[in-house]
């Protein structure tokens, strides 16, 4: 049987391995002039394979549509690909988080990986291939494609068409959206496209200017709360690694909280009034009393030090000066000097150190694409469309998303394993 591959991400490249394990003579059709290009971003650049938690945990860190995942995540599981990788020469570990990376730190090692197992499979591979068109009968049975070739139409047969050309997110790895409007055209329905795993940019003010002073701090083992405060409700929680830049915040727990607050109740309109808050606490693993007492002890070490000079032991250096002139406290003046009111208001500063979220960072900057091709016209345990006999969908281009830790990943390989395989 042929069968066309559109995309050659990690979602095209596993269906095409699957598929051709079944005795099918299958072709992969990529825009960009290499496979595997959006791969080799990910993980920033280390590639985050997916993750080493049990793959019945998986679902519950997809926010987006979780439960659809739950066929194809039992035909291939995140063992499964480990194991596909080790078999290649691609040796993995585990980090913070469950998250799993090749030893090697290189994402061309799982990208090279990839292609050496389809070509194992004698998949036949066309770069710079952008397919205008999926050919239908009358029955709405799928025919074959219209594709541009290096500038010229040509016209390939196919009794199966797998579309995989992910997202709309980083288009300069080729995922600009392609691939709803060829599902659109055979009548399918695609939900509302928006960012996630996303960074955040701070109210342009106060803020801002805090953010650009620390631009490039990473925190390490920080807790952030995402807030509504016309509620005062917390929005979403986590601990781990930010990251400020100078527009906001970014760094896995900032990318996480985005995907929850795209779908949060009225969102847009919480963010244009200002009521969207990040507070962070710079020592999650002290109570209030306890960092009082950490900073009574530094300070009567030092009894005559400068307050400016104090708080090298509590925080990176990048951020003292922004910490001093939050706090209110004239700088110049001897620690035993601070009132117990001052440095009880420099305790709640430590934290709850705060930033209004003004806006999302454009779809262009997000690691994924939540939205995307109605799942209820997708056979979940096939990944065939229902409307179109003969085309499957797999990976990113599905509305399904998850957070940070390789989960999305996982959701390619295991959507393409099962398109693939159907």
């Amino acid at each position: 049987m042929k069968v066309i591959v559109i995309g050659g991400g990690p979602a095209g490249m596993i269906a095409a391995m699957s598929s051709a394990q079944n005795g099918n003579d299958v072709t992969i059709l990529e825009k960009m002039e290499m496979l595997g290009k959006k791969l080799l971003i990910t993980g920033k650049g280390r590639c985050n394979i997916t993750s080493s938690l049990p793959i019945d945990e998986f679902i519950k860190n997809i926010p987006g549509n979780g439960m659809f995942m739950y066929s194809s995540f039992n035909n291939f599981t995140n063992e499964d690909i480990i194991k596909l990788l080790e078999e290649e020469g691609v040796e993995t570990k585990v980090e913070r988080g469950n998250r799993v990376f090749p030893v090697s730190d290189r994402s061309q090692d799982v990208q090279k990986a990839l292609i050496r197992i389809i070509k194992k499979l004698n998949v036949k591979v066309i770069t710079n291939a952008r397919v205008r068109e999926i050919l239908v009968d009358n029955e709405k049975n799928v025919k074959g494609v219209i594709a541009n070739i290096n500038g010229n139409d040509t016209k390939i047969s196919a009794e199966k068409v797998i579309l995989a050309t992910g997202g709309k997110s980083y288009p300069g790895t080729g995922s600009t959206g392609d691939g709803y409007r060829l599902a659109k055209k055979l009548g399918h329905t695609i939900t509302e496209t928006r960012a996630s795993l996303v960074p955040l940019t701070v109210h342009n003010g106060r803020d801002l200017k805090i953010c650009k002073n620390m631009q490039g701090l990473s925190l390490k083992n920080v807790n952030i709360k995402f807030k509504d405060s016309s509620k005062n409700k917390i929005i979403y929680e986590d601990f781990g690694e930010m990251l400020f830049t100078h527009f906001g915040v970014s760094g896995p727990t900032i990318l996480s909280g985005s995907a929850h607050l795209l779908r949060y109740k009225n969102i847009d309109e919480l963010l244009k009034e200002g009521k969207i808050i990040l507070a962070i606490d710079l020592k999650p693993a002290l109570t209030e009393e306890k960092l009082d007492e950490r900073i009574i002890r530094d300070f009567s070490k030092e009894k005559n030090k400068e307050y400016r000079n104090s708080l090298d032991m509590l925080l990176p250096k990048k951020m003292i000066e922004t910490i001093i002139s939050l706090s209110n406290i004239d700088p110049r003046k001897r620690v035993n000097e601070i009132t117990r009111q001052e440095r009880k208001a420099l305790v709640h500063l430590f934290k709850n150190l705060e930033f209004t979220i003004e806006s999302f960072r454009p779809i262009e900057e997000a690691i994924v694409t939540a939205g995307g091709i109605d799942i209820k016209q997708i056979n979940p345990k096939t990944m065939e469309s229902k409307l179109i006999k003969g085309l499957f969908f797999a990976g990113e281009i599905i509305d399904v998303d998850a957070y940070t830790g390789g989960f999305n990943l996982q959701i390619a390989y295991s959507t393409g394993y099962t398109a693939g395989l159907n």
